[in-house]
């Protein structure tokens, strides 16, 4: 139900909750106080953020998508909602209770008109490096790619229930100079080594700047209950992305290794992306959102922050 029609025009301000409100939430914050479009709220567990949120222009609401009692403050409090927290991390849980906790508090007075959540295009689990659209089955491999397919079920069928808009935004590998841990650079310096060509595997990527302005423009652009990847144009082996980042920061390019050596010197995380090969088609997030990418490749999202800083250290 849309109750925006009821209201005198005075009243009509849209309100935009931001759930997870992070590095990508707080870009997202940016991009939608712009144009001064909505009033902008966030839901956060930690009382002691609430002054830095004010100071970005956010009002914050206390809760916790672990305790469903906290969350009753905000039924019927916004008109979207972009929803970016993470499934908890529980070993052997497939499913996702904060999203469940958080479809039920909208559910309990007037629901929003669009709801977006910031799942993984690890859905889709591997795919022997072959092109991939949101027509493509699910194949989820670990638990945290279960977890999101739980989320996205949750989203989803809120959305049919209600007659909320829902939009879920499957996203690859987050980078961006300003952003910690957002470039290969840790990993050079570390001298983490990389699989060699014939057994490496497809990596897809999107710039935090442009994943914010996507979450922003699915917001009100979004169709119902529709699937978008939300990736840029990069066609790259992993391997090949962190030699171009070695090359542009003028560091040496990492050893490159067997799968099987892999198995015994990279730790437990990152050999699991290296188990993973598809390609993303993001023709749906051009069409349907009408999203011009800044930076349509990593090689121009990279060389960005050389630019930026001259050196493009101090960001991780």
């Amino acid at each position: 139900m849309n109750f925006l029609g009821a209201l005198p025009a005075r009243f009509r301000r849209e309100r935009v909750l931001i759930v997870g409100c992070g590095d990508v939430g707080q870009r997202a914050v940016r991009v939608l106080g712009s144009g001064q479009r909505a009033r902008l709220l966030a839901l956060t567990s930690s009382p002691e953020r609430c002054q830095s949120l004010r100071r970005l222009g956010v009002t914050p609401l206390v809760g916790d998508l672990d305790d469903r009692v906290s969350l009753g403050r905000l039924a019927g409090v916004a008109t979207r909602v972009l929803h970016l927290a993470p499934p908890p991390n529980q070993p052997g849980v497939p499913d996702d209770p904060r999203t469940r906790a958080l479809a039920r508090a909208l559910m309990q007075r007037s629901v929003p008109i669009a709801l977006v959540y910031g799942s993984t295009t690890g859905v889709y689990g591997d795919q022997l490096g072959a092109w991939v659209s949101e027509t493509t089955a699910v194949n989820p491999l670990s638990p945290r790619a279960l977890r999101r397919v739980d989320a996205e079920a949750s989203v989803h069928g809120l959305g049919r229930v209600t007659g909320l808009r829902t939009s879920v935004l499957r996203i690859p590998g987050i980078y961006a100079p300003d952003r910690e841990g957002g470039t290969p650079r840790g990993r050079l310096e570390r001298g983490t080594p990389v699989l060699r060509e014939q057994d490496d595997v497809f990596t897809n990527h999107i710039h935090a700047d442009d994943l914010a302005r996507a979450c922003a423009l699915a917001l009100w652009r979004g169709q119902p209950q529709r699937c978008l990847n939300i990736c840029d144009d990069t066609d790259m082996k992993m391997g090949d992305y962190v030699d171009f980042a070695a090359d542009l920061y003028d560091m040496p390019r990492p050893q490159r290794i067997s799968r099987a050596e892999a198995e015994t010197r990279l730790p437990p995380m990152l050999l699991s992306f290296m188990k993973e090969s598809r390609r993303l088609r993001n023709d749906r997030m051009k069409a349907e959102l009408g999203l011009v990418l800044r930076y349509p490749t990593v090689r121009e999202g990279l060389s960005s922050g050389e630019r930026s800083d001259g050196l493009g250290r101090g960001h991780q």
